[in-house]
């Protein structure tokens, strides 16, 4: 993994979990700038995620392969499931949700650069 872009993504993530807080608590519901905020973090996690996959089946070793792709795979879907939840049912708690999803996907990207730096990568 490339380390200035996992502070990028993680930096990204921290912006989107305050604007979600923001949103509930200013009493709107996520709308068209919430997807946009949000599909612009998938973005950022889609390329994190190729370069990662693609230097693992080319060959770095990882301690822990499956535990580090089952992460990659889990960092890109919450944080489109959480957006489909928050907007499901707009209302200003949709914001709380979107805050909750880049919270934890954020734990789940420090726990990918945890699993790569134990392999030395």
């Amino acid at each position: 993994m490339i380390d200035a872009l996992v502070l990028v993504v993680v930096a990204a993530l921290a912006a989107l979990a305050v604007f979600g807080l923001v949103t509930t608590v200013i009493n709107r519901p996520p709308d068209r700038w919430t997807r946009l905020a949000v599909a612009g973090v998938v973005g950022l996690l889609v390329v994190q995620a190729v370069i990662a996959a693609v230097r693992v089946f080319s060959g770095v070793a990882l301690p822990e392969t499956s535990t580090f792709l089952i992460y990659l795979v889990v960092s890109v879907c919450v944080l489109p499931i959480a957006t489909q939840f928050a907007t499901a049912e707009p209302t200003r708690w949709g914001g709380a949700v979107i805050a909750a999803g880049a919270v934890g996907t954020a734990v789940a990207v420090v726990r990918l650069q945890g699993l790569w730096d134990a392999a030395g990568g």
